[in-house]
C-alpha cells in the first residue's frame, strides 16, 4: 500500500497554495472567526439531540450548514473563516465517530471553509509522522487544513508534522500560551528571559520567516500558535512579540469562556491582523435553531469588527 505521504499528485485539494497564504486571503474576505466545532454531551442534549453518534453528526452538519449559508449570503458582510472540529468529542464514539469526522471534514470542504482539526496531537519520530500522515497528508480521509499540535516533547519533535503539512500546503497550530491554570506551571517555567513559552514561539517565528523566505511571499507563514484569548496578555510579562512571529494566531476562549473584546485588545495588541478568533460554545448555544446560531455568528462578527490597535 502507498504512504499517501509520498504520493505525488498534479493538483492539490489545497489549490497548492501555502497554508498561511490561503489563511490570510480568507481572513481578508471573510473576517477573523473560527467557528469550532464541538458537539459537548451537555450542549448536544440542550438541543434536544440523542448523545450519541447520530447526534454528534445531526449537530455537526447543522454547525457546517450554517456557516455555508452565512458566509455565503450576499446580504453579510464578512463570514466563518475557519471550521474547528473538536477531535474529542468524536474520538469519544470510536470508529463510528472518526467516521463521522471524516464526513464533517469532508462537507466543510465542499463548502469552501478551511478546517482545523483540533487533535493537539504530539509524539516523536514515526509516531509523530503517523499521526502527520493521518491529517495532514493528502489522500488521507481524515486530512484537513490545520492540524493543533502540543510541543511538550521539545519542539523539534513536532518536525515531521511541520515538514509533511508544507508539502501538503497545510498548516499546524503549535500550543503556545494556554489558559488552564496548570498551563502555568510549564509555560513560564524559565522566567521572563528563557522561558518555555518563549523557545517555543521563537522556534515558530523562526520557521516562519524560513519559508517566507523560500516562497517570496510577505504574508503568514505556516506554522500557528494557539495563544488563549483570556492569557494573551502574558507575552508581556515574557518578553514576547507576537506580532514579529508572522504565524497564524489561534485565540480560543472568547465568549463562552470568558474572553471579550476588551481581552483581544488588551492581549494582542498590535499583533491582532494574524487572530484568529475562536469562539466555539459561545456561538453554538444560540442552537438549535439555524437563526439564533445566526444571529450569534453575526453578533459575534460586529463585536470584532470594532477592535481597532493603533
Amino acid at each position: 500500500m502507498t504512504d499517501p505521504s509520498e504520493t505525488t499528485h498534479t493538483t492539490h485539494p489545497t489549490g497548492g497554495q501555502p497554508f498561511g497564504q490561503r489563511l490570510a486571503a480568507t481572513m481578508a474576505e471573510r473576517g477573523q472567526l473560527c467557528l469550532g466545532i464541538d458537539p459537548h454531551p451537555e450542549l448536544m442534549q440542550d438541543w434536544g439531540l440523542p448523545v450519541d453518534v447520530n447526534g454528534v453528526e445531526h449537530f455537526s452538519r447543522t454547525v457546517i450548514e450554517v456557516a455555508h449559508d452565512y458566509t455565503n449570503d450576499p446580504h453579510q458582510t464578512g463570514g466563518v473563516a475557519v471550521l474547528k472540529p473538536q477531535v474529542a468529542f468524536y474520538e469519544r464514539y470510536g470508529s463510528a465517530g472518526f467516521a463521522v469526522l471524516e464526513t464533517v471534514l469532508a462537507e466543510a470542504r465542499e463548502a469552501g471553509i478551511l478546517t482545523i482539526a483540533d487533535a493537539k496531537r504530539g509524539d516523536i519520530g514515526s509516531t509523530m509522522a503517523g499521526y502527520a500522515t493521518g491529517w495532514l497528508a493528502d489522500g488521507s480521509a481524515l486530512a484537513a487544513d490545520a492540524l493543533t499540535l502540543s510541543p511538550y516533547l521539545g519542539y523539534e519533535s513536532l518536525r515531521p508534522a511541520i515538514e509533511l503539512a508544507r508539502r501538503h500546503h497545510r498548516g499546524v497550530f503549535v500550543l503556545g500560551l494556554t489558559s488552564n491554570p496548570e498551563g502555568a506551571q510549564v509555560q513560564h517555567r524559565g522566567g521572563p528571559e528563557n522561558s518555555v513559552a518563549r523557545t517555543i514561539i521563537d522556534r515558530v517565528s523562526r520557521d516562519n520567516k524560513s519559508e517566507i523566505r523560500h516562497t517570496g511571499t510577505p504574508v503568514m507563514g505556516s506554522v500557528g500558535l494557539v495563544i488563549g484569548a483570556t492569557v494573551a496578555s502574558r507575552t508581556r510579562e515574557l518578553g514576547i512579540d507576537l506580532s514579529d512571529t508572522q504565524a497564524p494566531l489561534l485565540a480560543p476562549g472568547f465568549g463562552a469562556q470568558g474572553a471579550g473584546v476588551d481581552d483581544v485588545v488588551t492581549g494582542f495588541g498590535r499583533a491582532w491582523p494574524q487572530v484568529l478568533v475562536n469562539s466555539s460554545r459561545g456561538i453554538l448555544r444560540a442552537g438549535p435553531q439555524r437563526s439564533g446560531i445566526q444571529e450569534a455568528i453575526e453578533n459575534t462578527l460586529c463585536s470584532l469588527a470594532r477592535v481597532h490597535i493603533a
